[in-house]
């Protein structure tokens, strides 16, 4: 495999799913290169706050005095506007669980622990979700397969099935025939 640092990631673009529902998140990871014109785009939208929807760059810690950086770099926005279910679930458990997918893909040689890369993450999580823990988890899966995906490419034979199948796609939000 090429070391991280030798494949082109700028504008790789994919998703994933973690856990179950009502804990289980869903997420769209974008990755850049510093100083592209998508690492641009990310930082226009993590510039743009809207009430409900705020874009934080993603920080750990045990305490807010003891915060550090992801390297790489995350920028992780609400698709769920926050008002209305714990504030606690977007900007605690799934920030640890989106640091942890994004760092579970540098364990693996996939992105490099630096300030080259930037990983934005559209995070959607139910708004019926309750338990942090959950939501932790799923986000760290969720967060490390869409990485995944997008560092190292899509399984061929994957994406030839809904090529193949593209007659029979469905979705849960699609009712119709």
């Amino acid at each position: 495999m090429d070391s991280a640092g030798d494949r082109d990631l700028d504008g790789r673009i994919s998703q994933g799913w973690g856990g179950q529902a009502p804990n289980g998140v869903h997420v769209n990871v974008v990755l850049a290169r510093r100083g592209s014109p998508t690492a641009a785009a990310m930082i226009t939208a993590f510039a743009s706050p809207t009430p409900g929807f705020c874009p934080i760059g993603v920080p750990v810690g045990p305490d807010q005095a003891s915060y550090e950086t992801v390297n790489p770099p995350i920028v992780l926005l609400n698709k769920v506007p926050v008002e209305g279910f714990a504030e606690t679930l977007v900007f605690g458990a799934a920030t640890v669980g989106t640091a942890q997918g994004v760092l579970d893909c540098v364990s693996e040689g996939l992105l490099r622990a630096d300030q080259e890369t930037v990983v934005f993450v559209a995070l959607w999580i139910d708004p019926a979700a309750e338990d942090e823990t959950a939501v932790k988890h799923s986000a760290r899966q969720a967060v490390a397969a869409a990485t995944r995906e997008a560092a190292a490419g899509r399984d061929p034979a994957a994406a030839q099935r809904l090529v193949e199948g593209r007659d029979d796609l469905t979705h849960p939000f699609y009712g119709g025939r």
